[in-house]
This record gives C-alpha cells, sequence and structure tokens, in this order.
C-alpha cells in the first residue's frame, strides 16, 4: 500500500505560498556555464567549497514582503524584521512536513536555491522525517518533473557526504539531530584548545583530514543554507542551540511547530481551532472511565516524590467536603497522619502516619506505621486496576463498533495504548520465556468477551494473538525495558515504528491493537489510531496535545487515499478522568503551549461581517463600527470589560436571542457566530453525550415527502463546452490586466550611525539607489511550462503570448512573466468551464429514498451539543436536526414554525451532486404551501455576497445551481427563510 498525496489542499499552499512570497522580488538562480559568468546574480554562486545558495533582496524588501504576508493571512503586521528567521504555525496532523518538504522545491522552482538542512531535536522525529521523504519521493517527482535531488541523514562517520552537500549541483537535503552540532565553540577559539578539549567537540566542528584538513562545519556554512527547524521549541530551546543553529550560516531560518515558544516573524498560522473547524484533524471524542463512590476503604497512591527544598512525598486520598468524601491530592511528610489529613475519616485511623519517604530515582516509596508500604504508582483501597481493566473493555468495544461501520470501505482501524511500565503489558521471565502481564490478558479476555457478541463475531478473521503487539526498547538481552523515549536503545524502536507505517495501514494485517511505553510520545503518528487509551499507573508525564497528537491525522483507505466523510474521521480518548477534566487540561495546554485566547472576543472581531450600504452593495462593518458592537455587548452582559464571554451568551438556549443595535438585525446570526467562534468549550465533545435519531416512517410516506423526492432524487452527469476564440479573447484580457513586469532589482541605501550613551540609532540617510539586475541570458521553455500548468495545446498557447503584445517582459523576468500569465489564462480557462457547464438527467439513475430509512434502521447517532429538536415533528424526518453554525440552527427553526412550510429535510450526506471540483451536498430541502405546494432546495451561508466565500463554495453552487435547473427545482442560496419567496 502506498500513501498518496493531494496537492491541491488550499490552507498547504497558503502555508507554502507564505514563504515563497518572502522572498518575491528575488531574481532567479542560474546554472550550468551562465552561473559562472554571472555570480553574483540571482540564487545561487560559486564559493571556494561548492556552490552556496545566495539572497540579494535587502532586509527592507524582506520586510515589506513580510508585511505583505501577514496581513493577507490575518496576522498583525509587524512594525521591523526580527531577523531571518520565519515563523510558521501548523496544528498537528494537517501535513507540516509535507509542507516543508515541498516549500524546498518550491523555493528551489521559484528562486533556485538548492542547499537545505532539517535540524530536529529527537531520533523519532529523524526517522519520521526520513520517512515522509520516502513515501513523499514519487510525488514529488510527478509534480515538479523529476527535479533531482539528494538527501541523507548527517553522520558523523559519513563526513563525505557533508563535502557532497556543499558541492553538488541538484538539490540538496540534510537532516540533521540538534545533538549533532550543538557542542559549543563560541567561548574559545580552536587553536587555543587543548587536545582533550577539541576531543569533546562534536565531530561536526573538528579538523578533519578527510576534509582537506577542515572542519565539516565551513562546507555547510560556505553553503549558506535555508534551515529548516522542525520543532523549534525543542531546538533551540537554549542559549547554545541558537548559537548552534546561527553557526550554520543560513540563508533564512524557518522554523514550523504546532507549540512554538516564540514566533519572530510570524508568517502564517493554522492553530487548534481553525484546523477543527476547517475539518482537517480528526474531531476528539472522550470516553471517560472513573470509579465513583468508591469511599469504602482507605485509599492512598503515591503519585511522586520531591527532595528539592525538602523530603515529601504526593500522594491522593479520599477526603471529606461538604458534598461528601472526594478524591484530594495532597503533599505529605514524615509524621503527617492521613486520620487528620483525611478530615477525620474513620477509615484511616489506624495504620496511616507517615514513617518513610524514599526519593531514591527509579525505588520511590512511601512507609506508613503499622508496615503498610507503597512504591511510585501503586495504591491501596483503590479501584485502579479496576479503572484500568475498564478502559481496556472500552477502547476494545469502540475499536470493534469502529471496524464495523467501516467494514466494506478498505479502511483499517487501529488502537494504541499508552503504559508506564513494560511488565504490565509483557513479562520476561528467568528461563527466557515471556508471558503476557496484566494490561496484556485484560486485552485478551475482553476481546474474547466482545467478539463473541453476534454483532462482533467474525468480524477480524485473526486469532487474537495476532491482534495486539508491542512497541518497546529493548536491552542487550533482547528483553523489553522502561526508557525515557529519549536513549540510544531507542533508535532502533522508532525505525522499526516507521519502517511499519504502512503495513499497519493494510487490512491484511492482523496487528490492531499497539501497546507502547515511551516509542510513541513524540515524532511517530498513523492516520488510522482511531482509539487512544492512556494505563499510567504514575501520572502521566505527556500532555494531553502530546497524547492525542498520535491520532489527530486524518485516515486513509487501502488505496492509500485520504478520506474526507466527518461520520469517520472521529478519535476517541479513553481517559481514566472525567471529560470535564479532560477538557479543561487540554483547553489550558492550548492557551499555554499556542497562545489561544479561549472565551476572549477582540474589539475588532465583527470588522469583517459584511452588510449592505445605502447602494445596497455588501460591504463590511469596518473596525470602528465593530468596536461599537463590542461595547454595546459589554453593555448588554454578553462579554466582560476584557472581551471575556460571560454565560448570558447561550446560543444553544432554544430561547437565546442576541440583543443587537436598531439597523443590525440583518447581520445577527454572523454576530453570533463570530462570538461562538471563540467558545472552544464543545470542540472536545463527550463520547456519552449522544443520542440516536428517531425516525418517523410516517413522514417518509407522506404525500409531500414522496412528491419532493420525486422531483429531487434524479442523477446527473456534466458536461463543458467553450470555444477557443473565447478561451484567447478572455485570456487576452486579463493578461492586458497584469502589471507592468519589472526586473529584479537591488537597493542600496547608505546611512550614518549615531552611538551615544542612549544606544545605537540610524542617525540620518545619506544615500540611496537602486539597481536592475541585467536580463536572464537563458530563456526557459515559456510554452511547457504553460503547458503543465493549463493542459492547453502549445498552438492555443503561442497564440495567446503572440497576440498579447507583451512578450518583450518575458525577456526582463521569465519566472514572474510565467507565473502571471499562467494564472491569468487559468482564471479565464476557470470562468468559461463555470458558464459552458451543463447537466442532464441520467436514465435509470436516481438517489434512493429506502437508504434513508436503512440508515436509520442502523441507528444514526449525533452530538447532543449540535442538534436541534423539531417541535413540530410531523414536519420533519428525524426529531431532530444536525447543525454547524448558528445560521443552519436558526434556518432549521424558521423551518419548523413557519406555518406555510409542511416539511423540511436536512438533505443526507450521501446526497452528493458531481462537479468539476469534486462532489456538492445541498443543505436544505422542503416543501410549503400558501396559495399554491412549492418545492425548494435552498443552501445555507452566512452572506449572500459571493466575494465573501471560499471560491470553491461559490464552483460548486453554480454547479448545483445547474444541476437543479436540468430537474426543473427551485434552487437558491439563503442566509434567512424570510428570502424565500412562498407565493409565486
Amino acid at each position: 500500500m502506498k500513501l498518496k498525496f493531494d496537492p491541491t489542499l488550499e490552507y498547504q499552499a497558503h502555508a507554502i505560498s507564505a514563504v515563497t512570497d518572502i522572498f518575491e522580488g528575488q531574481p532567479f538562480a542560474q546554472t550550468g556555464a551562465a552561473a559562472f559568468q554571472a555570480l553574483q546574480i540571482g540564487g545561487l554562486f560559486q564559493t571556494e567549497l561548492g556552490l552556496a545558495n545566495r539572497l540579494v533582496l535587502p532586509d527592507e524588501n524582506l520586510l515589506k514582503n513580510l508585511r505583505a504576508v501577514q496581513e493577507r493571512n490575518d496576522i498583525e503586521m509587524a512594525e521591523a524584521l526580527q531577523g531571518r528567521d520565519f515563523s510558521i504555525e501548523m496544528e498537528t496532523g494537517t501535513g507540516k512536513t509535507y509542507v516543508y518538504l515541498r516549500t524546498i522545491f518550491e523555493l528551489n522552482k521559484l528562486y533556485g536555491f538548492k542547499k537545505f538542512i532539517i535540524v530536529v531535536p529527537s531520533v523519532a522525529i529523524r526517522e519520521g522525517v526520513l520517512k515522509s521523504i520516502e513515501v513523499t519521493k514519487a510525488h514529488f517527482q510527478t509534480l515538479y518533473e523529476k527535479v533531482p535531488f539528494d538527501h541523507f541523514e548527517y553522520d558523523s562517520k559519513r563526513l563525505g557526504k557533508v563535502r557532497q552537500f556543499a558541492s553538488g549541483n541538484q538539490i540538496q537535503i540534510m537532516i540533521i539531530n540538534i545533538d549533532s552540532f550543538r557542542k559549543d565553540v563560541a567561548d574559545k577559539d580552536l587553536s587555543e584548545m587543548t587536545e582533550d578539549e577539541l576531543k569533546k567537540l562534536n565531530v561536526i566542528n573538528r579538523e578533519n583530514d578527510r576534509m582537506s584538513g577542515r572542519r565539516p562545519i565551513e562546507f555547510i556554512q560556505a553553503a549558506n543554507p535555508v534551515v529548516i527547524i522542525d520543532e523549534p521549541q525543542s531546538v533551540v530551546s537554549t542559549d547554545k542551540a541558537r548559537r548552534a543553529i546561527a553557526n550554520l550560516n543560513p540563508l533564512v531560518t524557518l522554523r514550523y511547530s504546532a507549540t512554538h515558544r516564540d514566533t519572530p516573524n510570524l508568517i502564517y498560522r493554522l492553530d487548534p481551532i481553525e484546523a477543527y473547524d476547517l475539518r482537517l484533524v480528526k474531531r476528539i471524542e472522550v470516553a471517560s472511565i472513573r470509579e465513583e463512590n468508591s469511599f469504602n476503604d482507605a485509599y492512598v497512591k503515591l503519585l511522586k516524590t520531591d527532595n528539592k527544598k525538602s523530603i515529601r512525598a504526593q500522594i491522593e486520598i479520599h477526603a471529606d467536603a461538604s458534598q461528601g468524601p472526594k478524591a484530594k491530592k495532597l503533599w505529605v511528610k514524615q509524621g503527617d497522619d492521613l486520620f487528620i489529613k483525611s478530615g477525620e475519616r474513620e477509615t484511616y485511623r489506624d495504620g496511616y502516619i507517615v514513617q518513610n519517604i524514599d526519593c531514591t530515582p527509579g525505588s520511590e516509596y512511601i512507609e506508613f506505621n503499622q508496615g503498610r508500604f507503597l512504591e511510585l504508582g501503586q495504591e491501596v483501597g483503590g479501584l485502579g486496576d479496576d479503572v484500568m481493566r475498564a478502559q481496556v473493555r472500552e477502547t476494545v468495544e469502540q475499536h470493534l463498533k469502529k471496524e464495523r461501520s467501516l467494514r466494506g470501505k478498505g479502511i483499517k482501524v487501529l488502537s494504541l495504548f499508552f503504559i508506564d511500565r513494560v511488565a504490565n503489558y509483557r513479562v520476561y521471565n528467568d528461563d527466557g520465556s515471556t508471558s503476557l502481564g496484566k494490561i496484556g490478558r485484560w486485552f485478551e479476555e475482553a476481546y474474547a468477551e466482545l467478539s463473541a457478541k453476534p454483532i462482533y463475531k467474525d468480524l477480524i478473521p485473526f486469532p487474537v494473538s495476532e491482534l495486539h503487539d508491542g512497541y518497546f526498547s529493548q536491552d542487550k538481552k533482547g528483553q523489553a525495558k522502561d526508557t525515557s523515549g529519549t536513549t540510544k536503545v531507542d533508535e532502533d524502536t522508532y525505525s522499526l515504528i516507521m519502517r511499519d507505517k504502512e503495513r499497519l495501514l493494510d487490512p491484511s494485517e492482523p496487528l490492531r491493537f499497539i501497546f507502547s511505553h515511551s516509542a510513541l510520545r513524540e515524532g511517530w503518528d498513523n492516520p488510522n489510531v482511531f482509539q487512544i487509551c492512556t494505563l499510567n499507573e504514575t501520572q502521566s508525564v505527556d500532555k494531553k496535545r502530546q497524547e492525542i497528537g498520535r491520532g489527530l491525522r486524518l485516515p486513509v483507505n487501502s488505496d492509500g487515499e485520504r478520506i474526507h466523510d466527518e461520520t469517520v474521521n472521529r478519535l476517541t480518548v479513553i481517559a481514566n478522568e472525567s471529560y470535564d477534566e479532560f477538557a479543561r487540561t487540554l483547553q489550558t495546554e492550548f492557551e499555554v503551549d499556542v497562545g489561544v485566547k479561549f472565551g476572549i472576543v477582540d474589539k475588532i472581531a465583527f470588522a469583517n461581517i459584511r452588510r449592505p450600504d445605502d447602494q445596497g452593495t455588501d460591504v463590511p462593518l469596518g473596525q470602528d463600527l465593530s468596536a461599537k458592537l463590542w461595547q454595546h455587548f459589554v453593555t448588554e452582559g454578553y462579554l466582560a470589560e476584557d472581551g471575556t464571554i460571560l454565560d448570558k451568551f447561550d446560543p444553544k438556549n432554544p430561547h437565546f436571542e442576541l440583543s443587537v443595535p436598531d439597523g443590525f438585525e440583518g447581520v445577527r446570526t454572523s454576530l453570533v457566530d463570530e462570538i461562538a467562534k471563540k467558545v472552544f468549550k464543545n470542540r472536545v465533545a463527550n463520547a456519552r453525550e449522544r443520542r440516536e435519531l428517531k425516525f418517523r416512517k410516517e413522514v417518509q410516506l407522506s404525500e409531500e415527502f414522496q412528491e419532493l423526492w420525486e422531483r429531487i432524487k434524479h442523477r446527473t452527469r456534466y458536461r463543458v463546452e467553450f470555444e477557443t476564440d473565447e478561451l484567447i479573447t478572455r485570456a487576452l484580457n486579463r493578461i492586458a490586466a497584469i502589471e507592468t513586469i519589472r526586473a529584479p532589482r537591488i537597493s542600496t541605501t547608505v546611512v550614518g550611525v549615531d552611538i551615544s550613551e542612549a544606544g545605537v540609532s540610524v542617525d540620518r540617510q545619506l544615500a540611496s539607489r537602486t539597481e536592475e539586475i541585467a536580463s536572464a541570458k537563458v530563456l526557459p521553455d515559456i510554452l511547457g511550462f504553460l503547458q503543465k500548468e493549463t493542459e492547453l495545446t502549445r498552438h492555443t498557447l503561442a497564440s495567446i503570448l503572440k497576440q498579447s503584445g507583451r512578450l518583450d517582459e518575458f525577456k526582463v523576468n521569465p519566472q514572474a512573466f510565467m507565473a502571471a500569465v499562467a494564472d491569468a489564462i487559468g482564471r479565464a480557462l476557470h470562468d468559461l468551464m463555470l458558464e459552458g457547464i451543463r447537466y442532464d438527467k441520467v436514465p435509470e439513475q436516481s438517489w434512493e429514498m429506502s437508504r434513508i430509512e436503512q440508515e436509520a434502521e442502523k441507528g444514526i447517532v449525533r452530538y447532543l451539543s449540535n442538534l436541534y429538536d423539531v417541535q413540530n415533528r410531523e414536519k420533519s424526518l428525524f426529531d431532530a436536526i444536525e447543525y454547524e453554525s448558528e445560521t443552519e440552527r436558526q434556518f432549521a427553526a424558521d423551518l419548523d414554525n413557519n406555518e406555510h412550510v409542511r416539511l423540511f429535510v436536512k438533505l443526507p450526506s450521501w446526497f452528493k451532486i458531481d462537479t468539476p471540483i469534486g462532489p456538492y451536498n445541498p443543505d436544505w430541502a422542503f416543501v410549503t404551501e400558501n396559495d399554491e405546494r412549492l418545492y425548494f432546495v435552498r443552501e445555507t451561508k452566512s452572506t449572500l455576497d459571493s466575494e465573501e466565500r471560499r471560491t470553491k463554495e461559490n464552483q460548486k453552487i453554480v454547479c448545483g445551481r445547474r444541476h437543479f435547473e436540468a430537474l426543473d427545482v427551485d434552487f437558491d442560496v439563503v442566509t434567512q427563510l424570510s428570502e424565500v419567496e412562498f407565493n409565486r
């Protein structure tokens, strides 16, 4: 099985262009003989040690480009350039590694840069990057016309690859761990170091006879590489690491992470909220496993020990509270009596005085009088094992449910268990044999019980022993061991996991349940992990984001194709804590790690909401009106003075209506949606807060529904027709509108520097000049380029270019001209395709009404938090409607309560119309009766302004309109029901 990659994802294209557009104005590199005649021109130049990247743009141009990119991506524009480090923030699971690998090829394509270094913080991430390059190689070779490139992992024993990196005339990608070059050389000159001091340096910083007496780092420095840092919060966390990165002599540094500590020159942000909203990652469910009302015995659990200031231990006990006993964590020292600490609970009266605490790493324990003794993670009187056993069973059941629902779709289901003691899963006996630990036994027992049920029987055709396995680091005797995940022995484990990635995705491979100790904490994920269960006896050191990050990526099927079905893409976390605790902890981590301000509405939050002006044109409210609205919501009690959302704002309440000033009634729902975006609490769904929708057979059999379905059920096929002459005319009009293509320029500014007690400052500008770079000596194949970009014939393209009258500009700046012309022709072609698309009924093909009932019989389960309860049950097929926005909720309520609406239905997800840019699923179908009975299909959007909607949304709406025209069905886009004309 080979993974497939979609090169058309809009958010990834934005992340890539955010980087490439920073270099706008940088000329393309000369190659071959021409490069040696124009060494100072373009993106490459010759050095004593090989070929190097070269950046000719001055900082003021970089700042201008930076501000343009930031404005486009809704990021506060920088006043000044923070060095040449640029930050890209992408949520876990959205393809960060793919994005920076493709950015490498784009930078080469646009500017000719060829030297790239990827710096990683750990073995796990290094292995992940190497695997990503391996699985994307064929994909990138197709996208970039088999452009040659060489990639390698830095190895101090293979320094010839470093020399090749410097001298090679094709794309060079070095992957290196920060530990390989972090040992500092900044404090002392090499000539002053003793022999012992030199030996302590990383090999990369030592002189080497095989490198002509030079240090390997010199070859890297001479190449002036583009440095890509994967997880910079781990790579450059110290001054020594930052000096080490600077010592690489980077052209620029690109920082990619989901959890930046600082973001110099931030140019792109895809935070967790946006990733969830765009459905780029799985939605998270939490199955909470908690012991309740188990307060009969004296319960003590040792969580941790500490000896930094004094010897103490953190324990968990049951303490009396106003509402009854509750679990409580507290620190104790020698001599403390748990009878007192618990609020004098009788169960702790005898034998629970702390006698001894040992903080020795690996053998921590606490001892009480009368001989009671607990090691780290152990407990007495609680239900720890019972909770973990229940977690295992819940995980197996969730897995089998998912297997059953995805049977026949070619999607393999994986479940991941985190454990903190290898022996809990697998025991190594003295005679060399192995046996299952308690968790392993619990798993096989749960699987045997659940798989025997008729609903799951014969679902998975493999014996249980082949379904589960552990990934653990091993000692010299081949026995698995508890490790930190960063030791040398972990390397083989990481390599094995990464090599197994495609095998794990193959449905014919039995392994489905994966147990891991430390190997999967970072750097590894698998798109088909649908369940994650953490079974820690000790306090978990992993963060929630780190744990769930292993399963956030969207799944793939057996053909390697990514799945975008929202009913499939759900990650269930089986937790031994309440849903509220899980959500609260996760939210805190988002706030700390990403800087997301939950529940805070900015004064300019409503600036982009549009409403008609006096001439009837939709215009944005702007920042001033936004601030006035914000103050109104503060006065009305929806927001606090700091923008915090207060309890009065409760759109889930069926009686809620947002108070707005006069004149803003038309944008009420948009304002509700904008505020609701800032409320994160409903985005982590409780797996137990779901309900099955009730199907109303009598509505399906009604005359209204039968007639409605008869009108809309027909399938169609589309065809596109346009005249070549019309395409040429439109392309010429768009090319004529392109701004004049200018030659690349170098700008020089001379300033005076004043040094005083106040500091160093620019005193005055002495001179400035700009110089255009000479035209390219060798022109690229423009027809070949345009043919690849547009798929038009060379004859048509040649006609367009000849008639454009602008070919002279091609000589001035070939790359800029080709890109602008390709874009103009592409837009003209796009317009014609939409205008020329026609739909025709396909005889004998339609959507079967019976499919709705079949789905209802299987059970349609939806989240309570996103359901509108239908009041007039005779109007709807189901007793509730799932909605995704306040606009949809309000539309459902209006349909429900309008006396003229006889019946309405939210069209099922499988009701899809084929279009050239993917399937389209319209929103609503309904029947009205006033003077006559009418049948409608409507798409609901928060705005009628097509400029405010995404391009693909508009394209699909156009196609939907043509489809329903072919069926003679009334179709339109509305924001509210009042826009529908019931009388004809």
